[in-house]
């Protein structure tokens, strides 16, 4: 289900069952002359999407604009990069009005800047303004001091659970690292080229890999549509034992 498509019933229903609430955290940005701008967002969500077909999910609208960063092309490369106390700020209103809406099993997936799970500035946008929207969540709704209250008697005890407050809201990347180190992972090169062919084919031209030179692009030569079966294979795996 997509949830600008679905209605407050729908909405209810999936709170009552804790269907899981999947938000893409995309980018914008440049991958060289023979890959597409929304890279990084087409992979997760066309990742997310298949899981759709075989996985009760919520599909939120992606978030496409965000801390891109100018570390591959410069401001004139086409990347749109936002400031990450700006972007935080952002995500933090997203995430109340999620909160508030009883949302309680939301994920964020990305597939930017995400090698062996490292956290990098976008990333850690996510997990900051996740947090901070939980615990001023709950400190609106049950008060100062909740974490002390006898309510919470159990809460080491339901660590990482669905009772756990900081549980609502996971952030988890596209690959886990196991995943990268059987396939690889790159940017636009041969690995990330060829995962974009299996989910979106017209993204990728491999015939324009000679209008700029860039080390990075250069093994996108032997990107191939039956490597990235494999990397989606993968990573549906994945994606299927961490989204519950």
């Amino acid at each position: 289900m997509e949830l600008n498509m679905i209605f407050p019933r729908e909405i209810n229903e999936g709170q009552k069952k804790r269907t899981p609430l999947v938000i893409v955290g995309g980018t914008v940005e440049y991958h060289g002359p023979h890959c597409s701008y929304g890279c990084d967002t087409l992979v997760a969500e066309g990742l997310v999407k298949k899981l759709a077909e075989k996985k009760d999910i919520i599909i939120a609208p992606s978030i496409a604009y965000s801390p891109s960063s100018w570390a591959v092309g410069d401001s004139a490369s086409g990347t749109v990069h936002i400031e990450e106390d700006v972007f935080e700020a952002y995500l933090y209103g997203i995430f109340m009005s999620l909160l508030s809406a009883g949302n309680r099993n939301i994920y964020v997936v990305i597939h930017h800047q995400f090698e062996q799970e490292s956290l990098m500035p976008m990333t850690l946008s996510y997990m900051k303004a996740a947090k901070r929207a939980t615990m001023r969540y709950l400190e609106k709704t049950q008060g100062e001091g909740w974490w002390g209250s006898e309510n919470y008697a159990a809460y080491y005890e339901n660590l990482g659970g669905g009772d756990d407050p900081f549980s609502w809201i996971k952030v988890i990347p596209t690959m886990s690292a196991e995943v990268q180190n059987a396939t690889g992972y790159d940017h636009a090169g041969k690995y990330e080229c060829s995962i974009l062919m299996s989910l979106y084919p017209e993204a990728v031209q491999l015939d324009r890999i000679d209008d700029i030179k860039h080390w990075f692009t250069e093994s996108a030569r032997e990107a191939n549509k039956e490597l990235g079966d494999e990397m989606v294979r993968r990573s549906l795996e994945w994606l299927d034992n961490a989204i519950q």
